[in-house]
């Protein structure tokens, strides 16, 4: 169903690669809402997916930028600004990648070129995101930037290697970048932590069909798909949130304040 949320809206979606993904979800909702936007991703991850697919569905142009090469992001903006019409609205940073949890690197023996990899790709890219959109007052009086995150940034699993910085280091970008975006231009800020999903990303991550079971066990409205996840950047995107900026928000179904669940105690006590 369409409340007509985002009618007017101008924006650009980061990291959609398949119909699994999180940003897929987004921008299809977004269009349903009266949205028009630019989709981007790497030139490899272009080649690697079916965005062209989204692009037809949601009448959107597809510009290849690498998030982390300030040049790409420029033109990014730039030629997004162009396309659109004017400045945007609404941002969703759905980036995130580690070459040592892709090459099965266990977190005690971590390559260490590669670490820096992951917080380039999966947090400073926010920044510089963030510095890029600012530096060519990109964004309207009260846009929306989302990033999505994961709560390994407040609790330690194991499988998640150093994708766990990674998100420490995006939410508090989000708080600080937060902070001078919304005194310069009311810019709102904000992360999503949000359950364990099952796109092409999440379930690279080790044991991610048993711990997604466990989580939906332990969250006592079970996991938040995808789909619901998209409603709810939907929400932060529109003009119904103004007042949020600087937080982290959980979509999780309870997961991130259930201590134990009854579910739980009783596949242990089989």
């Amino acid at each position: 169903m369409s409340y007509n949320l985002l009618k007017g809206k101008r924006g650009i979606i980061f990291g959609a690669l398949d119909e699994k993904s999180i940003a897929w979800k987004v921008a299809q909702r977004a269009h349903e809402e009266g949205a028009h936007f630019t989709l981007t991703n790497t030139a490899l991850a272009l080649r690697m997916g079916t965005i062209n697919k989204l692009s037809e569905e949601c009448n959107a142009k597809i510009i290849a930028a690498d998030v982390t090469v300030l040049e790409d992001l420029e033109n990014l903006f730039k030629e997004s600004q162009e396309v659109l019409g004017g400045k945007l609205d609404f941002v969703l940073h759905s980036v995130g990648m580690s070459p040592n949890v892709r090459k099965k690197r266990p977190y005690t023996d971590l390559n260490y070129e590669f670490y820096q990899k992951t917080l380039d790709i999966s947090a400073m890219s926010l920044h510089k995101v963030l510095q890029t959109a600012m530096k060519q007052d990109a964004l309207n009086e009260s846009a929306s930037v989302i990033a999505l995150t994961y709560m390994a940034a407040q609790r330690t699993f194991p499988d998640y290697s150093d994708m766990a910085e990674a998100k420490a280091m995006l939410e508090s970008i989000v708080r600080s970048f937060g902070y001078h975006y919304g005194v310069a231009k009311k810019v709102r800020v904000y992360s999503i932590s949000q359950s364990p999903t099952a796109t092409t990303a999440g379930s690279g991550v080790g044991g991610f069909d048993a711990f997604f079971d466990y989580a939906d066990k332990m969250s006592p409205l079970g996991n938040a798909s995808a789909d619901e996840c998209a409603d709810y950047c939907i929400c932060l995107f529109s003009d119904l949130t103004k007042k949020v900026t600087m937080q982290n928000l959980f979509h999780d179904g309870g997961f991130s304040s259930t201590g134990i669940s009854a579910g739980i105690m009783d596949s242990f006590g089989k």
